[in-house]
């Protein structure tokens, strides 16, 4: 009989856990939390100390009866669940929950790998629960309470029903509608760069830029400045001024933390933050590997700390130069420093094993868990391999007044990227303002030449630019940028982004997040009303105060007063002042096609839209163009009449976007798709391309005639045949070097960059 119950949260830690720890224990999952506070009501007494009331969530009794089963026939419990707060915390419930029917002591173990050697130290030295990091998961648990259950009904009242807040979504929301206010606020700048095609006495010919005016850096405000300098150099001497050689070594990145490793795999992998930690925990609890059954791959996955232990970096240490060489071996252990909150008994993510190489498994794994080891596994080996060196080059050229730079570089010897090399998609396009090269200036390789050397002018290149608004949040920007304002900790940001997305306050286009109209509604009213909560400033003091908890410098109610105090206030005054957007409506001089009543604008979920008086017993509605006054239905914008019915088809928003549907529903429910206005390239087919999305919110475009007709692409499509194959149809491609190109998807031929508005 089983001496002992080892208890873990996810049932899939299971498998893995048995062929560790054997026939001498039961092991049983709780499958996340058993306790929680009640959904129906508040469950926080404000006058008692916030004293919380827990109950079994629903469908977990099942779970804890089971568990509390299991405790009686064993000797000793460890209780597992993971290594974090909320690991703590379901700890705690389960063990006040099965105390009475244990019969020796209940100890606490953690795993930050589910491999043998860890799982075996755990158990051999096991630990007390942690109250101070129990208290800190329940003051954010019950901050979090206070927040959405108060402010929530607030919503529901003076908005539309349904609405919610939350403490750390709603500050992610503010940001993303901050900058979309930015984008519309924007007035671009022109500006003019020029840039030169020289030769030397030796190849290749190479490009050279101005870079200062009279030694002051360049600015060229408008055409007439640039032809009056493209004038000037007509027919001059330009000469090789100066020149600069220098070995320059670049770093390898510190390991992944949660943030660093959503942010990556959005780069890399155009995986949500949310994709990426499903992927991660699987990883994590273990998967089956043929001969070698079921292994945990990676070390915890929410973490902010880019320690690395001391195994572990023996382990990557040996395997470097069996693998690479000694020369790619540094002699001393390269050492990153975490953040200050970080808490550092926990490890960076990195593989449990660097000698399971990603090639090895690739048959056993999905394609997404594939791609995503090989990442974590790229970069904890790149992390502690000796830098890149790079021989760098730098020219200046001068002709007068102006003088004009070329920079170029050969990597000498390629260190850590041998094996990984950090994407900078965003970085690359945050500031907005510089032209979008066609080869990096780092990437070309200039002639060997002597100071003094006249160069030789081929062509003079005046290219007018514009500034460019601040690029909207990808869901890794916005993680970054949560991250860098102390906004939510590394495990919150998935959940934080999934949750505005599931609420409609924001939508994904193209990798970007764009504010809905509600999401401007909602953001503005707790802004307005709740200007001290919905702050990044104040947010940030509560997760250090959180972290204080934690730390034991600080107690969990003494907290919630600090807090409650002026929220409570705010909860009153937003009562009486926040505007009552829910019964306001506009009259209008449109009659009702079916009943003959007056229709008004009220105001919906996805905006406003125009609504028969007769409701509740007429149920017409229209909806309303972007920009339309009263009146302004969109019911005669679409040409056409309904495949079903042959009735009017009117244009109609949904959560997805604009869409046509027939304006006899709910008689005929009949929709489709806004065309692109091209036809589908698939032989004898009379469809035309629409955009669609994928569940997760993905565009790609198909045919219309879909599921008749299974036309799909990523791409979206344009409606010119190449000039080279004569394909039917091109495509819009963009690469972050190129920005936006027209390419065929048969024989890849492409067309001059666009223009960017």
């Amino acid at each position: 009989m089983a001496k002992s119950l080892l208890i873990v949260e996810s049932p899939t830690k299971v498998n893995t856990l048995k062929k560790i720890v054997g026939k001498d224990f039961i092991i049983k999952a709780s499958v996340g939390h058993l306790k929680d506070l009640p959904k129906k009501k508040l469950g926080v007494d404000v006058d008692n100390n916030f004293a919380p009331d827990y109950i079994t969530i629903r469908g977990k009794g099942k779970i804890l009866s089971e568990l509390k089963a299991a405790a009686k026939k064993v000797d000793n419990i460890y209780l597992a669940p993971d290594p974090d707060r909320e690991g703590e915390a379901i700890a705690f419930h389960i063990g006040n929950e099965i105390r009475k029917f244990a019969k020796g002591k209940i100890y606490r173990v953690s795993f930050n790998e589910i491999t043998k050697k860890a799982v075996k130290e755990s158990l051999d030295n096991p630990t007390e629960l942690n109250e101070n990091r129990v208290n800190a998961q329940q003051a954010r648990r019950i901050l979090d309470r206070l927040v959405g259950y108060k402010i929530s009904p607030i919503l529901w009242k003076k908005i539309h029903r349904g609405l919610s807040a939350g403490r750390v979504q709603s500050v992610a929301l503010r940001l993303v509608v901050e900058r979309e206010r930015e984008i519309q606020a924007f007035k671009p700048e022109e500006y003019w760069s020029i840039a030169l095609d020289l030769e030397g006495k030796k190849p290749p010919l190479f490009e050279s830029k101005l870079f200062k005016i009279n030694d002051e850096k360049a600015v060229v405000n408008n055409k007439e400045e640039a032809d009056k300098i493209v004038n000037e150099l007509e027919g001059v001497e330009l000469v090789l001024e100066g020149i600069t050689k220098k070995e320059r070594k670049r770093n390898p990145t510190a390991p992944f933390i949660t943030s660093s490793l959503q942010q990556e795999a959005s780069r890399k992998l155009n995986f949500s933050p949310k994709k990426t930690m499903m992927l991660a925990q699987r990883l994590y609890e273990g998967l089956a590997l043929g001969a070698k059954g079921t292994v945990g791959l990676i070390t915890y996955m929410r973490t902010d700390s880019v320690r690395l232990s001391d195994d572990a970096l023996n382990m990557v240490r040996e395997f470097i130069p069996e693998r690479y060489g000694k020369e790619f071996l540094p002699a001393e252990p390269n050492m990153y420093k975490s953040k200050k909150s970080a808490q550092e008994a926990h490890e960076a993510i990195r593989p449990s094993d660097v000698t399971i190489e990603p090639k090895d498994i690739k048959e056993y794994l999905e394609k997404d868990l594939f791609n995503l080891y090989q990442l974590i596994w790229s970069r904890f080996v790149a992390c502690q391999m000796v830098p890149a060196v790079m021989d760098t080059t730098q020219f200046d050229i001068r002709s007068g007044s102006y003088l004009f730079r070329s920079n170029g570089s050969i990597l000498k010897f390629t260190g850590f990227m041998k094996v990984y090399v950090e994407t900078t998609e965003d970085k690359a396009n945050e500031g907005g303002e510089q032209p979008k090269e066609k080869v990096k200036d780092s990437d070309r390789i200039l002639p060997e030449l002597d100071k003094g050397d006249v160069l030789k002018l081929l062509k003079i290149h005046p290219d007018q630019h514009f500034t460019q608004p601040p690029p909207r949040f990808s869901e890794a920007m916005l993680v970054k940028d949560l991250e860098d304002k102390g906004i939510g900790r590394p495990s919150t940001y998935a959940a934080t982004i999934s949750v505005i997305k599931d609420r409609d306050y924001i939508r994904s286009e193209e990798r970007r997040l764009f504010p809905s109209e509600l999401g401007f509604l909602v953001s503005d009213a707790l802004v307005e009303n709740f200007p001290e909560i919905i702050n990044t400033e104040f947010t940030a003091k509560m997760e250090d105060q959180l972290d204080e908890i934690e730390g034991g410098t600080m107690e969990w109610v003494t907290a919630l007063q600090d807090f409650y105090k002026p929220f409570k206030i705010n909860l009153e005054e937003a009562e009486k002042k926040m505007k009552d957007l829910k019964s306001q409506v506009e009259e209008t001089d449109e009659v009702c096609e079916k009943c003959q009543q007056p229709m008004i604008i009220k105001w919906g979920r996805f905006g406003k839209f125009m609504a028969c008086t007769g409701y509740p017993e007429c149920k017409n509605t229209k909806n309303l163009g972007d920009d339309s006054k009263p009146g302004e239905a969109t019911v005669d914008e679409v040409e056409g009449t309904c495949d079903k019915c042959q009735s009017e088809l009117i244009m109609k928003m949904g959560r997805f976007g604009k869409f046509i549907a027939c304006s006899n529903y709910p008689e005929c429910k009949f929709t489709k798709p806004i065309s692109l206005g091209i036809s589908c390239p698939e032989e004898n087919c009379k469809g035309e391309i629409s955009p669609r999305r994928t569940k997760k919110g993905r565009t790609f475009y198909g045919c219309s005639l879909y599921p008749d007709c299974s036309f799909t692409s990523w791409e979206k499509p344009v409606a010119e045949a190449c000039p080279e194959c004569k394909h039917s149809y091109m495509v819009e491609k963009f690469k972050k070097e190129e920005g936006v190109s027209i390419v065929c998807p048969e024989c890849k031929f492409k067309k001059a960059q666009l223009e960017e508005a």
